[in-house]
């Protein structure tokens, strides 16, 4: 039987190769949450790359989680596009929240052209970013979402039931968000480092800027 050695004196013999961790990338794409930030490799959401964003149900803050992201993009003229969305944005809210609807662009697809149009927005480098809801989204068409953002060097997030949990997922990073017994994020992968194993807290205090009537056309952000 070998004779068990300390690891401390390995390390101190130099028989033992010790890597550096390596430094975080920033990903100049603050999510507008500093906590989220501080957890995420790339202090922030990661650049040309999809997110996705599991949920229990619609409605509980998923929104609200995008939009300083969305305001910070529109207000540098930056286009965004929502793609089927199950409600439309309050554009009074929105505005208040610092949204320039200038610069939104909502399409009211047909299920089977979700992922199709979202493809071609992003592949197209013409949006700053794009969130769809796709009833049915397997790996593969993940995965052309996650090509098109990098080809589009754009921000892709779609949104998603939180059932799909279970199941492997191309994107570059994977949120859950719960309402019960209070509002959180979990950080479920992350690419480039390790998911935390605490939640976030996730604070409603802007709830206003909830979507908050059926899809309808946003005529309200016009002019």
């Amino acid at each position: 039987m070998g004779a068990v050695l300390a690891l401390s004196n390995l390390l101190e013999a130099r028989q033992v190769w010790r890597g550096s961790a390596a430094a975080p990338v920033e990903g100049g794409q603050p999510t507008g949450w500093p906590m989220l930030d501080a957890v995420l490799p790339a202090r922030g959401w990661p650049e040309a790359s999809l997110t996705e964003i599991l949920l229990p149900a619609d409605g509980i803050g998923e929104l609200r989680l995008l939009l300083p992201t969305l305001a910070r993009l529109t207000q540098g003229h930056r286009p965004v596009m929502l793609i089927a969305p199950p409600y439309a944005p309050c554009a009074m809210g929105w505005r208040q929240q610092g949204v320039n609807l200038q610069h939104v662009e909502v399409v009211d697809a047909d299920e089977p052209q979700v992922l199709w149009a979202a493809e071609q927005a992003l592949r197209s480098g013409s949006c700053a970013a794009v969130l769809a809801w796709p009833q049915q989204a397997d790996d593969r068409s993940l995965r052309r979402l996650q090509v098109a953002a990098d080809t589009g060097r754009a921000l892709a997030f779609v949104f998603r039931d939180r059932r799909h949990l279970a199941n492997a997922s191309p994107a570059a990073l994977r949120l859950e968000l719960t309402a019960l017994p209070q509002p959180l994020i979990w950080v479920r992968k992350c690419r480039g480092g390790n998911a935390p194993m605490q939640a976030i807290p996730f604070e409603l205090r802007m709830a206003k800027a909830l979507p908050s009537s059926p899809v309808q056309a946003l005529q309200a952000g016009e002019g």
